[in-house]
């Protein structure tokens, strides 16, 4: 039985800088924008604070993640000890690098949730939570920038889940580009159209599903050369698809402001926008 107390000082509001506190966490070796992106459609109650996990010579393998899972761990005893309500990592791979499956992960989270007296969500699970918050059964993956086996990891953990996946493939399954070395040397960044584009063929591909889903963090540039992830684009998307669109960073925020019993400041894709019709608890 675990001997953690989170610090009583947290538990009286005024000791608080922002009434509702958020961590996140990211992999090793890049500069996440899910604090920022957060903050931008959050009320100003509402703070955020990032800690990247630390592996030397880190290399986005999936053996990484494996090996390194116990930093997760850290992380929340970290953010609790620090006045974190609520606690997020990012990066969709972390659920079924070591093979686990959903139930495996949410039993975990919910332990480490239970031990720091702070609620924690991995996005790889929000993905699953928010797909069956819209109710959606049947379903397709874009699975971007992610490399083969990433994405048969994430095709997996989702048909674990009990979704009818009936299609999943990369930007290289998808025809925009010839290799994925193409793919890595952009470094997550893409061009403005490769978001319309690559829904446009996976809707091409599997046109009679409840729902698309986006797994990882990719960016587009927007006119001015500014990267903009999935949160930003999703309303333009879903119409353009007709469909609801679930992708890593949106769910993970939804499932953040579910937590914290907030909605955001303004109206976003189908999923987020069920916590401005009053669905958060």
């Amino acid at each position: 039985m675990s001997t953690y107390a989170k610090p009583e000082r947290w538990k009286n509001p005024g000791k608080k800088l922002f009434p509702h506190q958020v961590g996140f966490t990211s992999p090793p070796h890049d500069f996440d924008a899910a604090p920022t992106d957060f903050l931008r459609i959050a009320p100003e109650t509402v703070g955020a604070h990032g800690r990247m996990l630390h592996v030397p010579g880190y290399a986005h393998e999936l053996s990484q993640r494996k090996h390194n899972f116990h930093l997760l761990e850290e992380f929340v005893e970290c953010m609790a000890n620090n006045g974190a309500d609520v606690c997020g990592q990012v990066g969709t791979n972390w659920v079924h690098a070591s093979g686990t499956t959903p139930d495996e992960i949410r039993g975990f989270c919910d332990r480490i949730g239970d031990t720091y007296e702070t609620p924690f969500h991995m996005a790889g699970l929000c993905l699953v939570d928010g797909l069956r918050e819209l109710g959606a059964e049947k379903i397709a993956l874009n699975s971007v920038y992610y490399w083969p086996d990433w994405r048969d990891g994430i095709a997996r953990f989702l048909r674990q889940a009990g979704f009818n996946l009936v299609y999943f493939g990369n930007f290289v399954d998808l025809g925009l580009y010839e290799t994925q070395q193409e793919v890595n040397d952009l470094s997550w960044i893409f061009p403005g159209e490769a978001a319309a584009r690559s829904m446009q063929r996976l809707a091409e591909q599997a046109p009679d599903v409840d729902a698309y889903v986006v797994n990882g963090m990719p960016n587009f540039r927007r006119a001015d050369g500014l990267p903009e992830r999935m949160v930003a684009r999703e309303v333009e998307l879903e119409a353009l698809v007709g469909r609801p669109i679930v992708s890593s960073d949106s769910a993970l925020y939804w499932r953040i402001f579910k937590t914290l019993g907030l909605a955001p400041r303004r109206a976003q894709g189908r999923l987020l926008s069920t916590l401005l019709k009053g669905a958060c608890n």
